[in-house]
């Protein structure tokens, strides 16, 4: 280490490697690139111009700076990320989902597809319009039996796009429901709900049918639509059964949502009761006689 203070503006000390050298002019070079960590500069001072030797980084110390910034910028990402998780609202067994573990079938095919480029070209949708259509803020109502991946392609859309920086809230409305009557304070509530990106609400239909459950869920969708930002539904609910409901608390919902939400069909089998029945036959081959 040597003491070159004397040099330095600010008074720091610089270290001086071993293969470092100094040139005809006394500058320090550095000894593995060769670039100058010295320079001089004219710096005036009413009517002199004084000659002041100044410290700069070579091409080594500004890669190791760089890399440093890029490291101190990519752990401020990941807490920023983390935060965004955090206020997700959405369910822990959803929280590590991805499309890196999507069973792709022929009935999901399309649903798959749409979701991926929906979290490819989200910013640009929302900042410009979609690319093909040039819509802006559109959404999808994921629709179509119990079990067959609606919840968990919300769930991958979500978290592809919260690992891109982009604020998701995922719930549902039973849970919307629930917090509004124990929390008290609904216009707050739904602010909350509608200051992010991109909000997606769970099981649509499976809240209770009173008026009282009805206005808060129509108030809801209302506000978002309002709002001009996108959402995400799943349903059990069939396409018919949302267009031709005779009831007209439901039915100003339904045209309300479908205002701004695609209808994208998730048809086939339920995977839970296809997982459980391999389990069922696996179970029975365990307790096969041998």
């Amino acid at each position: 280490m040597v003491d070159v203070a004397q040099y330095f503006p600010t008074g720091r000390v610089l270290e001086i490697k071993e293969n470092d050298y100094q040139d005809e002019n006394g500058l320090w070079h550095c000894g593995v690139c060769g670039k100058a960590k010295q320079k001089r500069i004219d710096v005036e001072k009413g009517s002199f111009r004084l000659h002041r030797t100044v410290w700069c980084l070579c091409d080594c110390e500004a890669e190791k700076l760089k890399k440093k910034q890029d490291r101190i910028k990519h752990e401020e990402e990941m807490r920023r990320i983390s935060r965004l998780k955090d206020a997700s609202m959405m369910s822990s067994k959803f929280r590590k989902v991805d499309f890196s573990q999507y069973k792709v079938r022929e009935e999901n095919k399309k649903a798959y597809h749409i979701a991926r480029k929906y979290t490819g070209e989200f910013r640009q949708m929302v900042r410009e319009g979609n690319p093909r259509t040039g819509e802006k803020n559109i959404g999808f109502v994921f629709y179509g039996p119990c079990g067959t991946g609606k919840s968990f392609t919300a769930a991958c859309i979500a978290n592809s796009l919260l690992e891109q920086g982009i604020s998701v809230i995922m719930t549902s409305f039973v849970k919307i429901l629930q917090d509004i009557q124990n929390a008290g304070y609904e216009a707050e509530y739904i602010n909350t709900l509608n200051s992010c990106s991109l909000l997606i609400i769970d099981d649509l239909g499976a809240e209770r049918n009173t008026d009282y459950a009805l206005e808060k869920v129509y108030n809801i969708i209302d506000s978002r639509v309002r709002t001009d930002k996108p959402m995400i539904l799943t349903t059990n609910l069939s396409f018919d059964e949302m267009m031709r409901n005779p009831d007209i608390r439901y039915r100003r919902i339904y045209d309300r949502i479908f205002e701004h939400c695609i209808p994208v069909e998730i048809p086939g089998n339920s995977f839970r009761i296809q997982k459980a029945a391999e389990r069922q036959k696996n179970l029975s081959r365990y307790y096969e006689e041998d």
